[in-house]
């Protein structure tokens, strides 16, 4: 079976791609991931009750989802300011799903093609394209997880300034967005270690798999 260098990397990119994105989308579909926190956070201490405050959370995903065209956030009352940087939002929560979406297609794709084509990816130093697309993202996240852990709340400035430049709307006053009230910075930062996590586990069955491989090459 002839094997391509090309297709090695393609899969390595795309697979990349897929765990990144898909590990991302995880706290965005999963909206129990949230209510989980309502108690544990004594959100309900601002005067909302459970089901008031699971709405608004559920509008302003929707909108953020692009199940909706308009921003609400149940009876809170919003900004023009805030509901501009749910706009931004919006185009970064459906980038991400669109990458994912798109990613998943094409290795699917890929893969199809390799088998029907009788090609299979070249293992550079003996590894397949799992190992280096693990190895790529999990010492890159490791990297940037333990930093952001140094300081949370200067990467969550840095991550603000990185994803919406030039912009300060991301900056709430409570009294015109209450919505903030209901969204703190410790709940971002769980997504965050969701994230990482979820990201650190594909990291690890990739690798696995591919040692596995490995080692069934060489007995066979």
């Amino acid at each position: 079976m002839k094997t391509s260098k090309f297709l090695s990397v393609l899969l390595s990119v795309l697979t990349a791609l897929v765990v990144l994105t898909g590990s991302i989308a995880v706290p965005l579909l999963c909206r129990s991931f949230y209510y989980a926190h309502i108690g544990p956070m004594g959100l309900e201490g601002y005067g909302l009750s459970r089901e008031e405050i699971e709405t608004a959370y559920d509008e302003m995903m929707d909108f953020c989802l692009g199940r909706r065209e308009d921003f609400s956030a149940g009876v809170l009352a919003f900004s023009q300011s805030g509901a501009d940087h749910f706009a931004d939002v919006r185009g970064l929560f459906l980038l991400d799903l669109r990458v994912l979406l798109a990613a998943l297609i094409l290795l699917l794709a890929a893969l199809a093609i390799c088998k029907m084509k009788r090609v299979r990816p070249f293992r550079f130093r003996g590894h397949g394209p799992g190992f280096w697309a693990a190895a790529g993202l999990g010492v890159s996240f490791l990297v940037v997880g333990g930093l952001a852990a140094l300081n949370f709340d200067r990467a969550f400035v840095m991550f603000h300034a990185l994803f919406f430049p030039g912009k300060d709307n991301w900056i709430f006053d409570w009294q015109n967005d209450p919505i903030i009230l209901f969204l703190p910075q410790d709940f971002f930062r769980n997504c965050a270690l969701l994230i990482l996590a979820l990201l650190l586990i594909w990291c690890g069955a990739l690798i696995a798999a591919d040692w596995w491989e490995r080692n069934r090459r060489r007995k066979s």
